[in-house]
């Protein structure tokens, strides 16, 4: 088997939503890029897209919330694929308006570490 040349050296993108850390020498290595949150109204505009008949209200509530959510001091704060996955189960059930009620039965949707929800809950921040 013959080793084949590249004309031209690769260029490799690697994504990190650091769910694991990358080995030092390979950080080494490489160049970054921080990509902050979208804001809000991207957000919804994202979930309009990726979730038919969610309505423009509920689209802008939950990424409304979800942008709250950030400003809590999470272990895990929710990006748009949660926003996205929330915002489907309230679709699924039939949910169209952001309230407490649906907030507490649907959190675990967008807040996937038992301490965060405990955070969010103990926050107030979707108290009536």
């Amino acid at each position: 088997m013959a080793t084949r040349r590249a004309a031209l050296p690769p260029i490799v993108v690697l994504t990190s939503n650091r769910t694991r850390d990358l080995h030092d020498a390979l950080k080494r290595r490489c160049l970054y890029h921080w990509i902050p949150y979208p804001a809000a109204a991207r957000v919804a505009a994202i979930v309009r897209r990726r979730v038919p008949g969610i309505g423009d209200p509920l689209a802008d509530q939950v990424a409304a919330a979800v942008r709250r959510l950030r400003g809590l001091d999470l272990y895990k704060p929710p990006g748009v694929a949660e926003a996205v996955d929330w915002a489907t189960a309230l679709r699924v059930l039939g949910i169209s308006t952001l309230t407490p009620a649906a907030i507490g039965q649907t959190l675990a949707t967008v807040v996937k570490y038992d301490e965060d929800l405990a955070t969010v809950r103990g926050s107030g921040l979707f108290d009536d």
